[in-house]
Order: structure tokens, then sequence, then C-alpha cells
């Protein structure tokens, strides 16, 4: 079987790389992938929001599955544009319709989805430009610090933590006027969790499901978690804390009443369900869903999946995953996110990158990346993810770590105490 993957990053890399080792697996092309996917794969320069392109494509190279990686397309629709066109019934789609995608693609949608299901999370007021006088007053109730949400797609952006309470009401009235664009018309004023959090995924064909490896990743850019958030900047898995009384907890109080509400409230879901936790005290708090695979856990999430992909994917789109088996691997597994200067601000691009021979015992996914003849360049602020195994954290770490020293490019940067907060 032919398979696309849609996105260009680490994500779509590792999941290539996965899907590569099925014998299930084809011929396998990215849209519009970069310089690493061209090693396992064929790239087309067709954008992930290029739903017509996209079927060009598909037609063209007689494809027989498409996996989505980024939530764009998903919130637009991509599913339900591929499913509902004539020439295109039998391509198996993985990644929800429209409808499941606003689990991602609308925080009120979310919480409102939470609340019903009484799925655990945190206490929450939704505002828009009139009803600014209740946010001001519920951000009076609250203690420090103040979580702001714009309610729509803001590139990870959009989540704003903030210790002053006027500094809250001043940006609230920010987002409210257009901080984020049409993604912050609706802000969510939300409680402060307190808690170390952690990403959960599943595998589901909307009614069953596998839980995938967890993980933990690391948002902000400085070390001990300071300065500001970024896409990403490393995970590990397992994740201690995540034993199996916790996660237990995850799946009766969280996983399964999330199905639940998918099959009750009929919205098409195939695919990969993301589930960003905070551990409360030993209690599971949902802080957020994601409608597909995270970035950067995907690139150790796929790493401990010993079960072939794209069986499981092919019982998500079918409706027969409960008939598939999921084995994982016991390993440790860590990937350290290498980064362009100045980033998540203001950085260059185009910049060689060198040293990809001295790399020993780790795997090497592209995120920004693009070929210029010969050469490697920089195309994006998260850069290279330097994935590695160990028989415990600290081995696994301790290799990505020895072959992001030897990766080299212009005012390189990387995170060096990933796990600091788990010793």
């Amino acid at each position: 079987m032919n398979i696309l993957i849609v996105g260009s990053g680490g994500r779509e890399h590792a999941l290539g790389w996965k899907i590569k080792q099925s014998e299930r697996t084809g011929k396998l092309w990215f849209a519009p992938g970069n310089a690493g996917t061209s090693e396992i794969g064929e790239n087309i320069p067709v954008g992930a929001t290029d739903f017509e392109g996209i079927k060009e494509i598909i037609l063209k190279n007689r494809i027989g599955m498409v996996i989505v990686g980024p939530e764009v397309p998903l919130v637009d629709g991509i599913h339900d544009f591929l499913a509902s066109d004539p020439q295109l019934q039998g391509v198996k789609v993985i990644g929800p319709k429209q409808s499941g995608a606003q689990l991602e693609g609308s925080k009120d949608f979310a919480k409102e989805f939470m609340k019903k299901y009484n799925i655990p999370t945190a206490g929450y007021l939704s505002v828009t430009k009139d009803t600014l006088s209740g946010g001001l007053h519920f951000l009076e109730t609250l203690n420090p610090p103040y979580v702001l949400k714009a309610d729509g797609l803001a590139a990870g952006k959009g989540v704003l933590i903030v210790d002053s309470l006027e500094e809250a009401k001043s940006l609230l009235n920010e987002m409210l006027g257009g901080k984020f664009g049409e993604a912050s018309k609706k802000v969510l004023i939300e409680e402060f969790i307190n808690g170390k959090e952690v990403s959960v995924f599943v595998i589901t064909d909307g009614k069953d499901y596998k839980i995938l490896p967890e993980a933990k990743d690391y948002k902000r850019i400085g070390e001990g978690d300071t300065g500001l958030n970024t896409g990403g900047m490393g995970a590990i898995s397992p994740v201690p804390f995540a034993d199996r009384e916790f996660m237990k907890k995850v799946e009766t109080q969280i996983i399964q009443p999330t199905i639940r509400g998918i099959q009750e409230e009929n919205l098409g879901y195939n695919g990969f369900i993301f589930f960003g936790l905070a551990n409360v005290n030993g209690n599971p708090y949902v802080i957020e869903y994601n409608v597909r695979m995270g970035d950067p856990e995907a690139e150790v999430v796929m790493l401990r999946i010993q079960s072939d992909l794209v069986d499981l994917l092919e019982g998500a789109a079918d409706g027969t995953l409960a008939e598939k088996s999921m084995e994982l691997d016991e390993r440790s597994a860590a990937t350290v996110m290498l980064v362009s200067g100045g980033y998540p601000q203001k950085y260059d691009k185009g910049k060689p990158i060198a040293g990809f021979d001295l790399v020993k015992n780790s795997i090497l996914f592209h995120a920004g990346t693009r070929k210029s003849g010969s050469e490697i360049l920089t195309n994006g602020g998260r850069v290279i993810a330097v994935s590695s195994y160990g028989t415990n954290r600290k081995e696994a770490l301790d290799t990505s770590y020895r072959n992001a020293g030897v990766i080299d490019f212009d005012k390189k940067y990387y995170r060096k105490d990933l796990g600091f907060d788990l010793v």
C-alpha cells in the first residue's frame, strides 16, 4: 500500500520512520516533507492545507492511506474533503473529521465536552468582548498565576500564564482586541493547575482504542523550564510518575469517557488523541486535547512501539482496532531538539548543517531542514530531534546529548537539563 504523510516536521519524519518498517508499506510520500523525509520516501512540494494538491498526489500515485500530521488541515476539514470526493473512495484517512477536530480547534468546545462527560479539568470561564466585564470579575476571584487561552488555533502561542492580576486584565483586553487574530475572539480564563505534566496518547477508531507509550515534553526555551514557550525542546518516555495506578485513573476517568463522548456526540473520529495532563497529587487533570500526535513526543513514542504501526492505523481507519495487538518496547527513549539561535523569536534560516557522519547510536528526525544541492540547511526554528534508546532514562539522554554535541550549525542551541524534574 502506498502511503502519504501530510506535514513537514519531526513528527512526520518519526511517523514515516516507523511506517517504513512495515511490510504493508509500498512507497512512502510526504507533502511537503523535509530533508530527512526525503531519505525514506519522496517529497512533493504541496502544502498541508492544499487539499486539491493533496488529492492530485493521491490519484497520481495510487495512495491507499493518508496520515495527517499537523492540526491545521484537520481543523480545516481535510478528512471531510477527501472522504466526500467520489474519486477517493476507499482511501484510508488517519485523523478526525472536522467535527472531531474541534477538540483541539476550539478550547471552549473541548471544555464544554469535558464538563458534559465529567472529565477532570480546571475551572474556567469563556469570555468575548460582550462579556468582558464578567471575565475581569472572574479573574479577581482566582489566585495567581492567571491562565488565558485563545479559543482557536494560534500556532502554539495562544496560552498566556502571568502572575499579576493587572497584567492578566490587560492581556485579556489585548487578546479580545485581536492579539491572536480570529483565534482570540473568544478567550478562556482558567484556574491554574499545579502539577507535573505528562502527554498520554491513544489511537482510536472512534469506539475502541489502544494506549501508546506516554511521554513528557519540555516546552520552555530555557533550562529549569524558564523563558518563552516553544513547540517543544525535547521529550522522554517512559515517565516515572505515570505508574500503573496513575495510568489506570487516566484510562477510567479520562480516556474512556472521552471515547464515550466521541460516540454519543457522533464526532467523526479515527486516528490519534493527545491528552495533555497534569498530575495533581496523584490524580490526572486534562489541560488540553490535541487531535494528532504530539511533537516532539512522537520522536520518542514511535521508538517505543513494537507493533506494526500500519496494521494499527488500518484498524483505526476500518473500525477493526479491537482486533489489533499493541506491544511496547520496554527500553527508555529520549529526544533532544536542536534549535536555531533566537528561537522561538526571530531566527535565521539557511545555515549549513554538519556532523551527520559523526552520529552514533541515535536516530535523527529532521524538523526544520531542506536540501540545497549536496548540503542540508536549517529551515525552521526547531531543526533536528536527536532520539536515542537506553536501558534507562539517563542512558538514553546521555546518548542523545553526545550526538547533539557533534551536529553543528551556526548558533545551534539545545537544552541540557531534560529530565531535571524527574530525578
